[in-house]
């Protein structure tokens, strides 16, 4: 007896310090109580290891403060920042006004008016965007990814820095320590043989010692000589370029871009790059003044579980408040949260049109059906959601109005929101929205609508698998 009840006072106690840890959160703290009723004697354990918040486990670098500082002060004079409606270069922004000074509050970055934007529709287009870029390099080439593979697409990618390094291009390569720990050794070796500097964000063994195991860096930047940039949804890997037979066609958005823009993605890099390598470089060479003249203006989002605020949810819920026609979606994992639950609802309620997109095949089971749970009750509400079935949507877009389009790595989950370092585009110039609409258009003839009566009708067990999926899905 005195055995039992020492194990009972042991559960009550791994209960009491995830509900005192996890107020704030009340979706994650119940995930964690049922991931602790599962498996009793582990859950504090796991608690310990993947559970706490990323700065209880290391404190605020100052150092990124300065480098903020000095970054600042090699742009200033360079840039053309957007500080109204009327610089915005869109007419709707003049009824919303309220939004803009709220995404240019969201940001570290300022809202910029002097950019060039291609958007990248296909991984095939994206590859040899970026791919000339860097065969074009001059003075560095800095590249940052979740996952970075060493196969065909991979070795392309390495023989081009291999060549602009030993022309004497610096070259440096950050990818996150879980998204690319299959990534071989001879693979890096024979980069590092030749110049290329490689780093990883959080290895898995450093992160899980240092207690940050669950906070990834799901970011994809390329910065070349600081006067062009990538950013968007797509990693290195010939899955993008449809070779996995389980998914085919890989539908995914990137964007390059040219003008203001990339100094933001220089910093973001730069930032990564103190965390992750330990070595500060903000020399103005790497913000050199460019020549774009054309006027699209463009905001970079960087979030993460090491800001004040949460960027990405913060854009996405303004964002969505903000709209009075149409809120369009593409989203591979959809596990929104609960202040984005009700916007949508909301925002639907309201007589605006919410479409969204989501896989028709998913890559992870699990996170598919968490995202299956939630839409009946949205579908309640009006919203329309349709299954990619052309092969794999993993796009991360959205459109508002005609008021803005983004482009980026934050899906639209929770992990995204709280858990991952992303870097999203915001566009406001409405021939690129337009675009941007246009595609999505396209993406809708190859998708089926989910019909909620339908979809109300399946089985008992598939909504339980889904239950359970939607309990676990703070932590997913």
């Amino acid at each position: 007896m005195k055995i039992f009840a020492l194990i009972l006072c042991l559960f009550i106690l791994q209960l009491a310090v995830i509900l005192l840890l996890e107020f704030r959160r009340p979706q994650r703290a119940l995930a964690w109580l049922f991931l602790t009723f599962c498996c009793p004697p582990l859950g504090l354990l796991f608690y310990y290891f993947f559970g706490r918040d990323y700065w209880q486990s290391r404190k605020l670098d100052k150092r990124c403060i300065s480098l903020f500082r000095e970054i600042r002060a090699h742009v200033s004079g360079k840039i053309k920042l957007v500080k109204n409606a009327e610089e915005s270069g869109n007419p709707q922004f003049a009824d919303n006004r309220e939004l803009l000074y709220q995404l240019s509050r969201i940001s570290e970055s300022p809202i910029t008016g002097r950019n060039k934007c291609q958007v990248l529709s296909n991984g095939r287009e994206a590859y040899d965007s970026i791919l000339e870029a860097m065969e074009a390099a001059r003075e560095h080439i800095h590249m940052e990814f979740y996952i970075f593979r060493d196969d065909e697409i991979g070795e392309q990618f390495q023989e081009v820095m291999i060549r602009k390094a030993c022309q004497g291009v610096r070259v440096r390569l950050l990818c996150d320590g879980l998204g690319s720990h299959k990534l071989s050794r001879r693979f890096i070796r024979t980069l590092k043989n030749a110049g290329v500097e490689v780093h990883f964000f959080l290895p898995p063994l450093t992160s899980l010692l240092d207690r940050r195991f669950n906070f990834r860096n799901h970011r994809k930047i390329v910065v070349v000589d600081g006067r062009v940039g990538f950013t968007g949804g797509m990693n290195v890997g010939d899955d993008y370029l449809g070779k996995n037979p389980k998914l085919g066609y890989w539908r995914d958005t990137h964007l390059r871009l040219e003008g203001d823009a990339v100094y933001s993605l220089q910093y973001v890099f730069l930032k990564d790059w103190r965390l992750a390598a330990g070595e500060g470089m903000s020399h103005p060479r790497f913000f050199p003044a460019h020549e774009c003249t054309e006027e699209a203006a463009v905001l970079v989002v960087a979030s993460g579980p090491d800001g004040a605020l949460d960027a990405s949810q913060e854009m996405y819920f303004a964002a969505i408040v903000a709209a009075k026609r149409r809120i369009w979606i593409t989203s591979p994992y959809f596990i929104p949260d609960p202040t984005i639950c009700r916007a949508l609802k909301s925002a639907v309620l309201s007589g605006v049109d919410v479409r969204i997109i989501i896989p028709d095949k998913p890559d992870n089971r699990l996170v598919y059906h968490a995202s299956l749970s939630y839409l009946e009750n949205l579908q309640d509400a009006g919203v329309k959601f349709y299954r990619y079935r052309k092969g794999f949507m993993h796009a991360k877009v959205m459109i508002i109005d005609d008021l803005l389009g983004t482009i980026g790595s934050a899906n639209l989950d929770m992990r995204s929101f709280y858990s991952n370092f992303e870097l999203t585009a915001v566009l406001l110039r409405p021939e690129q929205i337009a675009g941007l609409a246009s595609g999505f258009e396209q993406d809708l003839e190859h998708s089926g609508f989910i019909d909620p009566a339908r979809f109300r009708r399946r089985g008992r067990n598939v909504k339980l698998i889904e239950g359970l999926c939607q309990l676990l899905s703070p932590l997913l």
